[in-house]
């Protein structure tokens, strides 16, 4: 299956958001509603579809430049410890296709976004409580580190801060 990036379009809001919602508690539920506007606030918002079925994404990313006005307790977090990062609000990949790749894959936009804008790096979050630890693992394997953890949603949740360095040519 020949998996293609394409930008996130509005018909692909209600596939997007039951994706997203399949992956609670991993990422917060969100109506169809709340999804078009995060979605018009991220500087890169992309779905990786099937180039044989390119109407049904497998998986999505929404990423926030500095400076956005976005209230994200996480997002806040990055934004008061400074720096030049592109922040990955949420990347979800549907349940079938976990493990082909697609997270790699969308995750090669983001950093090349980060390079071509001249961030130094990327920043997301991880849950600890409720426990993701294939997410943890998955993004220990592309270079992230623990910056930091809080608590979210009144306390609802444990997040991990995690950052990689983009990388620069010398």
């Amino acid at each position: 299956m020949p998996v293609v990036l394409r930008e996130l379009e509005p018909a692909d809001l209600p596939a997007v958001t039951e994706m997203n919602n399949d992956a609670v508690p991993a990422v917060p539920m969100m109506d169809e509603d709340e999804m078009a506007l995060l979605t018009a606030l991220a500087s890169l918002c992309l779905v990786a579809v099937d180039e044989a079925d390119p109407f049904r994404p497998l998986g999505f990313v929404v990423a926030m430049d500095p400076g956005t006005d976005y209230a994200s307790e996480n997002f806040r977090w990055f934004s008061a410890r400074g720096g030049d990062f592109l922040y990955v609000d949420r990347i979800v990949i549907d349940a079938e296709t976990r493990g082909a790749g697609v997270g790699r894959l969308l995750y090669g936009a983001v950093f090349a976004k980060a390079e071509e804008d001249g961030r130094t790096e990327v920043a997301c979050e991880v849950n600890v409580r409720p426990p993701n630890p294939r997410s943890l693992g998955f993004h220990t394997a592309l270079g992230f580190r623990r910056v930091g953890e809080q608590e979210t949603k009144g306390g609802r949740y444990r997040v991990a801060l995690l950052t990689a360095r983009v990388a620069a040519d010398d």
